[in-house]
């Protein structure tokens, strides 16, 4: 009998969706060494985010090379804090509105270069502008043949799901020839050219604000750093990307929809989400039914606790499930349709809603990534017609370890909407 660790590492999808029965809403995916249970009932979410201070976030076999040992991505204690403070402030409120003419600039350039009758790649299409953005606010510019480089490393790595595994489970050791050789070879390319750029960050950008020796970060060594810079380019613009692509996806397959938000937008940018009710419901239910994130890390217990009325032994593994939590027809009733009414006027709890995790935890790019949604999106409904080609052949897949369409999706592009 294949073990239920086993069958979600493997066929994550099909597992997941067989979970739509389960009352308890938790499974057990191991007993031993040490418990693994998969999580996704309200409360017992709300219990794993209000006992963070007794765990500690454990590292990903997929993410963790990409991001490299020091990467904030599964930093924990006060270093974990610190990161928190300096790159958070950075894409919140009043200095996440100074990327706003970034976002337009670069999504217009984006947009424009669609040219009507043609058909396009849309995930390929919605990573390359998504990386270009974060690339700006990362570095202050845009540095082409750096991108490609690394958008050529992560695609050998996670383009595909045999890519995956063999990144995944074939690492052979030190100078064997390999794709994990190779991956590696590239990973410290990449990171000697940021070390290259870090000696003359740009003004205002997020590399400088790294590169700087203050507290609370203090000097970062070169492998520190690198690991941030990396972490974050691919934090910043895989997820997000996934999302936007989700969205253009379900919005070609109504017509209806997509005029009516067509007229709410207008002319605006669809920065401010309080002027674009029915988008930003729209880029929430987009959220909610494919959720790019498929669970909200992996917290083990540092300590014996009582949590959601059982008690836990110290090194559990507890794993919060984003994909099933919102497919709970008690929660959210007929939970495969999509229905963008969800959230007109209406919000739901941090532990029946978590795109972004939740907690200490919470994905730090939240807002810029619903920011970046409701600007590209509206960008795009403005001026082009962009249609999924054969969208009920469509299906989810995952790229690593995130929920995406494809490992391609083409779409065909039209010119500017009548009206």
């Amino acid at each position: 009998m294949v073990s239920a660790a086993l069958r979600f590492k493997l066929d994550t999808l099909p597992f997941l969706d067989a979970q739509d029965a389960n009352t308890d809403k938790l499974v057990e995916l191991r007993s031993k060494p040490s418990r693994q249970l998969l999580v996704w009932q309200p409360d017992a979410v709300a219990d794993i985010f209000r006992s963070e201070h007794a765990m500690r976030l454990d590292g990903s076999e997929t993410l963790g090379p990409l991001g490299g040992r020091h990467s904030l991505l599964f930093a924990n204690g006060e270093r974990h804090t610190s990161y928190r403070r300096v790159i958070g402030a950075r894409l919140r409120g009043k200095q996440l509105a100074t990327q706003h003419e970034t976002i337009r600039e670069v999504t217009a350039e984006a947009v424009d270069a669609l040219r009507p009758g043609s058909v396009i790649d849309l995930p390929s299409w919605t990573r390359a502008l998504t990386l270009r953005i974060v690339s700006r606010i990362l570095f202050g510019h845009t540095d082409s043949a750096f991108l490609g480089a690394f958008t050529e490393w992560l695609d050998a790595a996670l383009g595909t799901r045999r890519r995956t595994m063999v990144y995944r489970y074939l690492r052979p050791p030190g100078a064997v020839p390999s794709p994990w050789r190779t991956f590696q070879q590239r990973r410290e390319a990449l990171c000697q050219a940021v070390l290259r750029d870090a000696r003359h960050p740009e003004d205002g950008s997020l590399l400088a604000e790294l590169s700087r020796p203050e507290a609370p970060l203090g000097r970062l060594t070169d492998a520190e750093l690198t690991d941030q810079v990396l972490s974050l380019l691919f934090a910043g613009h895989e997820t997000t990307a996934s999302a936007i692509t989700s969205a253009l996806y379900w919005l070609g397959r109504d017509d209806c929809l997509t005029a009516k938000i067509r007229a709410e937008v207008g002319d605006g940018d669809a920065s401010d989400a309080d002027e674009v009710p029915l988008l930003e419901a729209t880029c929430r239910e987009v959220l909610r039914i494919s959720p790019p994130a498929m669970v909200a890390g992996n917290r083990v217990l540092t300590e014996d606790r009582d949590l959601f009325g059982t008690r836990l032994a110290a090194g559990t593994r507890l794993t919060p499930c984003i994909y099933s939590a919102h497919r709970q027809p008690d929660v959210y009733p007929d939970p495969h349709r999509f229905d963008p009414g969800r959230f007109l006027g209406q919000r739901h709890s941090a532990q029946k809603y978590l795109p972004f995790g939740g907690g200490t935890r919470r994905c730090l790019g939240a807002d810029l990534a619903t920011l970046e949604m409701r600007m590209i999106v509206a960008a795009v409904l403005r001026a082009r017609d962009v249609r999924v080609l054969a969208p009920e052949q469509a299906t989810f897949a995952l790229r690593g370890q995130a929920l995406c369409f494809g490992p391609s999706l083409l779409a065909s592009v039209g010119g500017a909407p009548c009206g």
